[in-house]
């Protein structure tokens, strides 16, 4: 399960929705003990060729933001990134450059009345749906 603290889930999705029709991507902070919590998000700057459909974070950022993480006594927990246009479930192209096996990848969708917020943990092969909890 992926726990977020509200303020971090209302982050993400302004986040989302200031980036558009660019596909916004960050950092997810907290803590993992048998489950992520999300106490921080860290915004970072879509460095793909083509950020209307992918996103890719720079490796010089992806350092420093996880340093920055680091520095706060927190870990990286997961990764999020909207579709502007599609839906909350990764893509053939998530699917192609997930790295990071184990963790949650969030996956915003802004095409409904409201947002949709999905999580999927990368399991090195696929991803498989994980239940996101927000608390107060």
């Amino acid at each position: 399960m992926v726990v977020f603290a509200r303020r971090a889930y209302e982050e993400v999705i302004a986040h989302a929705a200031e980036e558009v029709p660019r596909e916004a991507c960050g950092i997810l902070a907290g803590t993992r003990d048998g489950e992520e919590d999300v106490r921080a998000v860290y915004r970072a700057r879509n460095a793909a060729d083509a950020p209307t459909v992918t996103y890719e974070i720079a490796p010089a950022e992806q350092l420093r933001l996880m340093e920055a993480i680091e520095d706060t006594g927190r870990e990286v927990v997961g990764f999020y990134h909207s579709h502007p246009a599609g839906p909350a479930r990764p893509s053939d192209t998530d699917r192609r450059l997930a790295t990071w096996e184990g963790y949650p990848y969030v996956v915003v969708s802004l095409t409904g009345r409201l947002p949709g917020f999905d999580a999927w943990r990368w399991t090195g092969e696929e991803f498989e749906r994980e239940p996101v909890r927000i608390r107060d």
